[in-house]
């Protein structure tokens, strides 16, 4: 199993682009300074080149006709047979098998300043939740380079071949995050609904989240070098299994709820400009009081064993912990407040200086 090079942040990566732009010996006049290619630039060419791998491969669409729980080793991609003078024929047995242009879903986003162009194979929805850009996911992968070709088969950079967790969105501390792509795509699948485990310790997830991304370089590595070559279009297979809210700072309000503005970047926002983002800073607003003493705590006890069931939870109102002992579920959860209803919640707002876990002692 591989995970090391997903896990690249994209932090880490701006760091080697500055090394290497500014690695250059000045005593050695023969040496050429690095120079990243033009972010617009570089997508046409992408783009071009992963249109062609579409239009000229197909995977093995009738197999996932039937059954369930497919893994992504099922997804066989394949080129189309040419003729001796090298030209492209017709797409082999068109009953069990689909050109990959035809299949895909074609996705835009906008990045650093730049358009870009994704495309997405979807064999699975999944029937559980999705998870949000910065949670932390369990998935199976594999990646590869449109690039890189051995033996008629795309090169695998990396892989996770039983259940690795990564995290989305780097915190630049503790976790590292993924490229930019998987942000975009893992939100857009649903996990598995659940799972078991055998006699001999295998774990089988089941009505899990499949696809396969086909992603430029500029929504990966761009000029790093981390999958053995710079600007490299990459295509990954994969299953969400399973996924976990995550909240960076343990301030009470998950990650992607502060990304206030919901552009899907916690990069941007920093509401006491105190250089830390929002989603890394446990005093949002500066004040004198943490953000988690500026959200209102509940406990919940559930008393499974007599037909209570669990609250539904208000849309701004969050889980902080859980424990069940026989049957008794313990659930406690903080609520975001607005206690002069301005529409700006007190831990954001820095004339409200209300400690709610010492007015509810």
């Amino acid at each position: 199993m591989k995970i090391k090079t997903l896990r690249l942040s994209l932090l880490l990566l701006a760091i080697t682009t500055v090394f290497i732009s500014c690695n250059d010996d000045d005593d050695d006049e023969s040496s050429t300074p690095f120079v990243e290619a033009d972010r617009t630039e570089q997508q046409a060419e992408d783009n071009a080149e992963i249109l062609a791998y579409l239009n000229t491969h197909y995977y093995n669409s009738s197999f996932f006709e039937t059954g369930t729980d497919h893994e992504y080793t099922d997804i066989i991609l394949s080129e189309l047979p040419t003729d001796d003078d090298g030209n492209y024929l017709e797409l082999p047995d068109p009953a069990n098998n689909t050109l990959l242009i035809d299949a895909v879903e074609t996705r835009t986003v906008t990045y650093l300043e730049a358009d870009y162009e994704y495309y997405v194979l979807n064999l699975n929805q999944g029937d559980g939740n999705s998870p949000n850009y910065t949670d932390l996911v369990r998935v199976r992968y594999e990646g590869s380079s449109v690039n890189e070709v051995v033996n008629g088969e795309e090169e695998v950079f990396d892989s996770a071949i039983t259940p690795a967790d990564l995290y989305l969105q780097s915190d630049y501390v503790s976790v590292s995050g993924v490229i930019r792509a998987w942000q975009l795509v893992m939100p857009s699948f649903n996990a598995g609904t659940g799972f078991d485990i055998q006699e001999n310790g295998n774990v089988n997830y089941y009505n899990f989240g499949l696809g396969v991304m086909f992603v430029p370089s500029g929504l990966a590595y761009f000029s790093s070098t981390a999958t053995g070559s710079s600007y490299d279009n990459l295509i990954f297979k994969f299953e969400l299994l399973q996924f976990e809210t995550v909240d960076s700072d343990n301030d009470g309000i998950p990650s992607y709820i502060e990304d206030l503005d919901g552009d899907s970047e916690v990069e941007d926002e920093d509401t006491d400009e105190d250089s830390l983002f929002n989603f890394i800073d446990n005093n949002d607003d500066g004040d004198d009081v943490f953000t988690i003493d500026e959200l209102i705590p509940n406990t919940y006890i559930i008393n499974t064993n007599i037909g209570e069931v669990e609250p539904t939870l208000a849309a701004n109102e969050f889980e902080r912990s859980r424990t069940e002992t026989d049957g008794v579920i313990t659930l406690k959860t903080v609520t975001i407040a607005d206690s002069n209803n301005d529409g700006l919640p007190d831990y954001l707002d820095e004339t409200i200086e209300i400690n709610y876990n010492i007015t509810s002692n």
